[in-house]
């Protein structure tokens, strides 16, 4: 049964409040707001849910937090909730209710979409970089120990001498950007596995990963960057955990933890973090 906190609760209030922050993380250049929660109203699911709302004019209220503890998962509370705050706000002679979400929270995206809430404005965010943080960059690794072979290769598509470095299992070819694709198939014909491994204007990572000659896996850290794909475009621009172990012998579980997609590049470490982070588990050296 949804009831309306009253004094006695606000231990409870502030408990489920903290909860929600700590499971939904905000985003990383915002200030902690913990001391700026001040609700009009919060309605309590027992001691396993917790909606708060603010009015915000003569005719609107916002839904500052909604939270359902994860053993209380599944049961509807959530949407109990969130219709007890139409309710209310229905009551006290609003006209509609507002909320703010995290593109990243997906299941309560779908529960909103659920309810009938639609967009109505975005909030778009860029990260401030320092100058020359928003470089273009990157380096073919060839898993060979022949270094000469791969010099040679790659002065036939570069026309130029290439800047080769031997480390480990792996030779390094820094070229343009724009080559690396081109010149990381060209070296797997003749050394097996190449892989071209890039940040893209200071906030997407890139590899495209080949072997004899064949592309057999390409990853974009943010595939829609540059603009719009179709779904499936999206999809397949994901880490392909399996291949990658098969052929570089990274950990595939650390693939998939560290090689994520998402929607904007504030939603995972930034490029060169991440970039260097790709490079170690797939055991190249990036300098």
């Amino acid at each position: 049964m949804i009831r309306a906190a009253a004094e006695a609760d606000s231990q409870l209030v502030r408990e489920l409040w903290r909860a929600f922050n700590v499971e939904v993380a905000d985003l990383p250049w915002r200030d902690d707001d913990e001391d700026d929660f001040a609700p009009d109203v919060s309605l309590l699911a027992g001691e396993d849910g917790i909606v708060s709302l603010r009015r915000d004019g003569s005719r609107c209220f916002v839904v500052d937090v909604l939270y359902v503890r994860p053993a209380a998962r599944g049961k509807g509370l959530g949407m109990e909730l969130m219709r007890a705050a139409a309710e209310h706000a229905r009551t006290a002679g609003a006209e509609a209710v507002e909320l703010t979400v995290l593109e990243s929270n997906k299941p309560a995206r779908r529960l909103y979409e659920h309810l009938g809430y639609a967009t109505v404005e975005r909030r778009l965010a860029a990260m401030l970089t320092a100058q020359g943080d928003d470089a273009t960059y990157g380096a073919v690794h060839v898993q060979t120990d022949d270094a000469d072979v791969v010099r040679r290769e790659a002065a036939k598509v570069l026309h130029t001498e290439p800047d080769v470095t031997h480390a480990g299992n792996w030779v390094r070819v820094d070229a343009d950007v724009e080559k690396l694709r081109t010149l990381a198939r060209e070296l797997s014909y003749a050394s097996g596995v190449a892989v071209a491994l890039s940040v893209e204007s200071g906030n997407v990572v890139r590899y495209v990963l080949f072997d004899r000659g064949s592309m057999v896996d390409e990853y974009a850290s943010v595939p829609e960057f540059h603009g719009p794909l179709p779904p499936g475009d999206v999809v397949a621009l994901g880490a392909n955990a399996t291949v990658v172990a098969r052929l570089t012998g990274a950990d595939p579980r650390r693939v998939r933890e560290v090689a994520r997609t998402a929607a904007s590049p504030t939603e995972l470490p930034p490029a060169a973090e991440l970039y260097e982070q790709i490079a170690d588990l797939l055991g190249v050296k990036t300098n």
